[in-house]
């Protein structure tokens, strides 16, 4: 029993000698943490933030397009895109192209261009680029398209058959 609180002192008398040679550093190691915790919390919540935005911004563009006012759906279309949401930038480029929107060609490549960019997975990419490729097909642009059609095609792309078999038919 006397060994026991003798151990239990000599620890205590270790511990409080640590803590006093490395009072500096823990105080230190504890306030970086908690800097960095706060940090990447403040960045959660702006990004959940952000989020919400765009999600609201696209449902209101949905409710402009639907009630006849094209010119204010389009514009927060556009804004959509160009905020590089990785989900709705996507959503917004769809709508655009499904609805003819925009006939400017230059501005829908640029879309294209700008959610190319996006970190998103390979096959979200992939299904851009062949979304792209048909557009460009459809505006006349055969050569531009075979050529994003043969890259999907070679780094054998989750639309590889797909792309075949869109090649074949427009040999």
């Amino acid at each position: 029993m006397d060994q026991n609180l003798e151990n239990n002192k000599s620890f205590n008398n270790r511990a409080i000698l640590f803590f006093n040679e490395n009072k500096f550093k823990i105080i230190f190691l504890i306030i970086s943490l908690l800097t960095v915790t706060i940090f990447f919390l403040f960045l959660s919540i702006n990004n959940e933030k952000k989020n919400n935005f765009i999600a609201e911004q696209y449902i209101q563009a949905g409710i402009h397009l639907s009630s006849g006012q094209r010119a204010k759906s389009i514009k927060i279309y556009e804004n959509i895109i160009l905020s590089k949401n990785r989900f709705y930038s996507t959503l917004a480029l769809n709508i655009i192209l499904e609805k003819k929107l925009v006939s400017d060609e230059k501005k829908i490549l640029n879309y294209f261009d700008v959610i190319e960019a996006l970190d998103i997975t390979t096959d979200r990419k992939d299904l851009i680029l062949l979304k792209k490729s048909l557009y460009l097909m459809k505006n006349s642009k055969q050569e531009k398209a075979k050529k994003i059609l043969k890259e999907l095609v070679e780094k054998n792309s989750q639309f590889k058959n797909l792309a075949k078999e869109i090649l074949s038919e427009k040999k």
